[in-house]
């Protein structure tokens, strides 16, 4: 087979010029002093030039199989090394960027719906608006990838982003805030489809498997480093700076900031990148692919103590594009309306570009995709919101309940917390520089009280009486006051805007089951990168989801904050050798003038699952166990069962 690589490759002569077979189907057996073609004037196609285009797809077709099989034996003969490792950092710190963005919106929020005030439809807005972003950011850059190329709209992706999230740092306002977000969300997105399609067009048939397993397990360092650093600098509410009442930059915004770092870190990466070579060669620019590819040769050998082997390779056969056959075609038309109909139908035999059996094994990846992203998000933001809910019924089911008593002339200056104050009377009392959480006055009698610098949180007052009574510098406002008769009663310099809890809010739980969830991914991803090429891309992704679809079962049987943090270890492990075989399917099954356009759309499918899933999920909480766990069961059931039909992309020459 080698033999038959290096005649093909080495030959120049072999391969005559492309321009000249192209010249010679649209010109033969034209005459131009012949008849005009009497449908011209119709706006009908000359039969010879439909003809033209059709020999053109055919040539192009053939010139592109014969160019796969070159560029697997240049590949082989580039070898694996330096080059594709300091690849393999820069792009995983795109995709790295990538994870961090799916967790910083859930890690600012507590202490940023103080910030800004948000009500509870604004802070469910800001958490739909990541995956939304996102997806709008995998159709578009996958798209642009496959036309503009893979470096250029990677670093045009990452710029948006690194932009945006600092922008978003500095924003006071909810708008603004999620306007930054959605643009920041929008550059990220885009990252994931690119990401792979880069890499693999740098890696030999026999790497391919394993090493964009690695590849995946940057997601996962995203998502520890996400965790770890907001934990670190969130609760630190005293860092930061204000200027006035206008301008606040407290510790959450410096988080923002700090999640940015993976991204621009990338993108200064990217510079010293080279753009895909074989994007450029399906592009028809063969001597700036030849240039590249033998860059990674002399970096690869040179770094293995060989720098005196030299790159055989003379000349690569360089595909015709569809593109170029309708603008030839094109060019023999007479009349717009001409151009119009070749343009229209070229396109539409586009459409159709691939195969009947890869168009129905896209159909299996876009079933995997949507019920493999469905359970995954879904069941990652009900594990937290479980614990929380569960949290919430211990704390209230400590709750101390005070009725039928008296209090005169006493000075409350200690904290009250969880309490239920039931048909107490409140005679000339003073409420002086406390705290109050979680507490309800109901049916109670306030006389001659003094409320003086409170600061409080869930704490209402419901049916009460309150006569004379002064409330100075508080933020207890009108929709604390539930049916309550008032006589009397002043509010003096009200506490305006929302004020921090920083003992509530800002609870380590949220980090604390964010990081373990991401380092429980770990084992996956390491066994997966180890047994791809062992055990197969389709037996990983099917027996992995069949597998994940057994533990949320057990979800059945946890009563406790305990056992669900282990469950949902479990899950996130097992899972991520499904996410990671699924990546590898995906861009092994496509041909590269497509490949990057696949990823974006199904990685499009698979952040609109996550709203889906993420809004039906959240709202069962507290609800219902049933709904969540029967519907990632069921999803995880059928996508590991279509898996399991997948072509086998294994022994595939990389189209």
């Amino acid at each position: 087979m080698a033999d038959h690589y290096q005649n093909n490759i080495y030959n120049q002569g072999d391969y005559p010029l492309q321009e000249d077979d192209a010249a010679s189907d649209v010109t033969e057996g034209h005459d131009e002093e012949d008849q005009m073609y009497e449908g011209e004037y119709q706006g009908i196609p000359h039969p010879d030039d439909t003809k033209a285009a059709q020999r053109a797809a055919c040539s192009a077709a053939s010139d592109l199989e014969e160019l796969s099989e070159q560029y697997e034996y240049i590949m082989e003969e580039c070898g694996h090394g330096k080059f594709q490792w300091m690849l393999f950092i820069v792009l995983g710190l795109a995709l790295m960027a990538d994870g961090v963005e799916c967790f910083v919106v859930a890690f600012v929020l507590p202490s940023a719906e103080k910030d800004l005030c948000l009500s509870n439809a604004e802070k469910g807005m800001l958490g739909l608006i990541v995956f939304l972003s996102m997806m709008v950011g995998a159709f578009l850059w996958g798209g642009l990838a496959d036309k503009v190329g893979r470096r250029q709209c990677l670093i045009l992706a990452l710029s948006i982003n690194c932009i945006f999230a600092f922008m978003s740092s500095l924003a006071q306002g909810y708008s603004f805030f999620l306007f930054f977000r959605l643009l920041s969300g929008i550059g990220i997105g885009g990252t994931a489809p690119i990401v792979y399609s880069y890499f693999s067009e740098f890696l030999q048939m026999n790497k391919r498997g394993e090493h964009l397993s690695w590849l995946c397990m940057f997601w996962m360092i995203g998502g520890i480093y996400a965790s770890f650093t907001a934990w670190g600098i969130i609760p630190r509410y005293g860092w930061g700076f204000s200027m006035g009442t206008e301008f606040q930059f407290h510790a959450w915004r410096v988080f923002v900031l700090v999640a940015a770092l993976p991204a621009i870190a990338s993108l200064v990466g990217l510079t010293f990148m080279p753009e895909s070579p074989r994007f450029l060669l399906e592009n028809g620019k063969h001597d700036d692919a030849w240039m590249i590819l033998k860059q990674v040769h002399d970096t690869n050998w040179r770094a293995k103590g060989q720098p005196e082997k030299v790159f055989t390779v003379v000349h690569i056969k360089t595909p015709k594009t569809t593109e170029d056959g309708f603008f030839e075609v094109q060019s023999a038309t007479r009349t717009p309306v001409q151009r119009w109909a070749v343009r229209s139908l070229t396109l539409c035999k586009l459409v159709c570009f691939l195969p009947y059996n890869i168009r129905f094994a896209t159909l299996f990846m876009a079933v995997i995709w949507f019920c493999m992203a469905f359970s995954f998000y879904g069941l990652s933001v009900w594990f937290p919101d479980m614990i929380k809910h569960l949290q919430h019924e211990e704390y209230v089911s400590k709750v101390q309940v005070m009725s039928s008593t008296h209090k005169r002339n006493m000075i409350f200056d200690f904290p009250l917390e969880n309490q239920i104050h039931e048909e107490v009377e409140y005679i000339r009392d003073k409420f002086i520089n406390i705290e109050m959480k979680s507490v309800k006055f109901k049916d109670s009698l306030f006389e001659d009280c003094h409320f003086e610098n409170i600061r409080s949180s869930e704490t209402v007052f419901e049916n009460c009486t309150i006569h004379s009574t002064v409330f100075y510098n508080t933020d207890l406002w009108e929709a604390k006051f539930i049916d309550c008769e008032m006589e009397n009663t002043t509010f003096e310099h009200n506490k305006h805007g929302c004020h921090l809890d920083t003992a509530k809010e800002n609870d380590v739980l949220i980090y604390l089951v964010s990081f373990l969830g991401s380092l429980a991914v770990l084992p996956g991803n390491i066994i997966s990168a180890l047994y791809m090429e062992k055990i197969g891309r389709v037996k990983i992704i099917g027996g992995s989801m069949l597998i994940s679809a057994g533990c949320t079962f057990f979800l059945f049987l946890s009563f406790s904050q305990s056992a669900i943090i282990a469950l949902q270890c479990l899950f996130c492990g097992v899972s991520a050798a499904a996410w990671n075989g699924i990546e590898v399917v995906t861009v092994e099954l496509y041909p590269a003038s497509k490949r990057a356009t696949a990823s974006g759309v199904l990685n499009a499918l698979c952040k609109l699952a996550a709203v889906l899933s993420s809004s039906i999920f959240a709202s069962c909480v507290g609800i219902t166990k049933a709904i969540p766990i029967l519907l990632s069961f069921t999803a995880l059931v059928c996508g590991g069962l279509v898996a399991l039909n997948l072509p086998d992309t294994q022994q595939k020459i990389l189209q």
